[in-house]
């Protein structure tokens, strides 16, 4: 059985930075095609950046283009998210997700059969 743990989020002042962590246990899910959404309160999940099974292809969402990196590290079977200038609208639940047949590039919630419990952002201005 796939599991991913999130963890890394945290309260953080405008302007500021953090990096979250996805980890995976049961299977090698590093190896697979992943990514990073979020949910504010009220509103729909939304992605964030992904991911190729090699690690070698990465996109982001528009709103956070030079700002967020997403990353793998395989020895670690871990993937991170680092957010830098961190804005108010910012702030929401992050999950992480994978997905070990769809590939190369997954944008879509449902695009992925595995997903982390979620870690909370908060920007303060």
């Amino acid at each position: 059985q796939v599991q991913l743990v999130e963890s890394g989020g945290g309260l953080v002042q405008v302007g500021g930075s953090l990096r979250l962590s996805c980890a995976g246990s049961g299977r090698t899910v590093i190896n697979y095609a992943m990514g990073w959404f979020r949910q504010a309160p009220g509103k729909e999940r939304e992605f964030v950046a992904a991911i190729t099974r090699s690690g070698a292809s990465t996109y982001h969402a528009d709103s956070v283009k030079g700002r967020f990196t997403i990353s793998k590290d395989s020895a670690k079977n871990t993937m991170y998210l680092q957010m830098n200038s961190l804005l108010p609208e910012d702030t929401a639940v992050y999950y992480c997700a994978a997905d070990p047949r769809r590939g190369p590039l997954l944008l879509r919630v449902y695009d992925y059969d595995y997903w982390g419990q979620g870690t909370q952002v908060t920007v303060s201005s």
